[in-house]
């Protein structure tokens, strides 16, 4: 098989989707790795590190998708990539359909066939290709709304860990998953009090075991909720819904509630986020304020610490293009129920329900359904 890794090209998107590891243990089963000029520069890796193991350097990503079979990536296709996809051609990457619908028709329309990392599970039922990327995105989420804090920064001018004689911040960690869990983690260690909300009775109990002193459990409604924003410095947004939009559980009229210039960082907001006003920023413009609350949602936090976001994230993923590329996606889906899930798109039919919901669209089943 023909497997393609084309540069990514979203702002500040310092992530590769394949190392050269990968693209070792592609070769040496008899397979063609295509990689763009610079692919993986951004995370510390030159052209000479894959063109030693057996890849071939392509200038442009045209060259890259006209001539691959399986397209592998960290983000969705952008908008300029779209013209570039075949009808057929598999593209296995993080998608978030559902908190964008022009995404959606857009990749509809090229005919491919969309296996989306977010929604890939495996036999526990866990999200194996979201949860390195949540462990990084839940870690940053507290050193950004750290930063942004700062006086300079637009934030309350408060340290999260207080010095002797003043109290620390007030961290409220909206859910309990793997990105609350890192962040709480974070926040605790810098000396913060926490709150972690969940509606999940046994996760809070498990947290309530592990979690040190600092960090309170405490379990999500909408009357907590708005009770523990009246006194949050900082909130971290860590709600998840596999394939689907994120449900909205702070609304603009709970700002007015907050601490002036409180911040809000919204880790799902590339699943359209759990506050009301958030919307996707930048690296390059990552905060904006609303009724005085400065809010933060760049949509790929993990890119900013490139490097260790591609290996973390290509540990997970490899095994998975491996057997793409092995059985083809159809008998690798076949052969594995959890990849099977991932399949978000089939030659231009809608086949993951979830996105279908968000849009009022159909939904169709896939040749690889169970």
């Amino acid at each position: 098989m023909i497997v393609g890794v084309p540069r990514e090209i979203k702002t500040h998107e310092y992530r590769v989707s394949l190392t050269p590891v990968g693209a070792d243990e592609l070769v040496r089963r008899g397979h063609t790795v295509l990689i763009e000029h610079d692919a993986g520069l951004g995370s510390g890796i030159t052209d000479d590190e894959y063109a030693k193991v057996g890849a071939k350097i392509l200038d442009t990503p045209k060259e890259i998708f006209s001539r691959a079979d399986l397209i592998v990536k960290v983000k969705e296709p952008l908008e300029r990539e779209w013209s570039m996809m075949r009808r057929g051609q598999v593209t296995f990457t993080y998608f978030h359909f559902a908190a964008d619908r022009k995404l959606t028709e857009g990749v509809l329309r090229t005919g491919a066939v969309a296996i989306a990392y977010e929604t890939v599970t495996d036999r526990q039922g866990r999200l194996p290709l979201l949860t390195p990327m949540s462990e990084v995105a839940g870690k940053m989420s507290i050193q950004e709304g750290a930063k942004f804090l700062e006086r300079p920064m637009k934030g309350r001018g408060i340290l999260l860990g207080g010095v002797p004689g003043v109290a620390p911040a007030e961290v409220l960690v909206i859910g309990g998953g793997v990105v609350g869990t890192n962040a709480a983690k974070v926040a605790a260690g810098l000396g913060a009090n926490v709150t972690i909300m969940d509606v999940n009775l046994d996760r809070l109990r498990y947290l309530d075991d592990v979690m040190p002193a600092n960090v309170h459990t405490v379990y999500s409604d909408r009357h907590a909720i708005r009770r523990h924003l009246q006194r949050a410095d900082l909130v971290v947004g860590a709600v998840l819904i596999p394939g689907a939009r994120c449900p909205v559980l702070v609304t603009r009229a709970d700002l007015k509630e907050m601490p002036p210039a409180a911040v809000i960082v919204d880790v799902g907001v590339d699943q359209g986020g759990c506050c009301e006003t958030i919307h996707p920023t930048t690296h390059d413009d990552p905060v904006y304020e609303v009724d005085g609350v400065v809010h933060y949602g760049v949509a790929n936090m993990p890119g900013a610490v490139g490097r260790t976001s591609t290996f973390a994230l290509t540990n997970a993923t490899l095994p998975y293009v491996l057997k793409l590329a092995d059985l083809g996606y159809r008998a690798a889906c076949k052969s594995d129920p959890g990849l099977a899930l991932g399949v978000n798109m089939e030659e231009g039919r809608l086949t993951n329900q979830p996105v279908a919901d968000a849009f009022g669209m159909t939904c169709e089943k896939s040749s690889v359904a169970a």
